[in-house]
């Protein structure tokens, strides 16, 4: 998972709040870290994709292939 498909993930699962998510929320999992902190001191887009979806129980049906873009033809 790419930064961009990250970004795509949280706005289509969270909306507008997903950016606050990403600066206020800690997440044990990734060393009390924020998302966005995490992210800055190189953690992968996934980890951080599916600690933010642990601390928030986002069910594993909408997961999955979140961000990531339709093929093109």
């Amino acid at each position: 998972m790419r930064t961009s498909e990250l970004q795509i993930a949280i706005e289509e699962e969270f909306g507008a709040l997903g950016a606050v998510l990403m600066t206020d929320t800690t997440l044990g999992s990734l060393g009390g870290r924020t998302g966005a902190e995490a992210l800055a001191a190189g953690v992968p887009a996934r980890d951080v994709w599916r600690a933010l979806c642990d601390a928030k129980d986002v069910p594993a049906s909408r997961r999955h292939g979140r961000g990531m873009r339709e093929p093109q033809r």
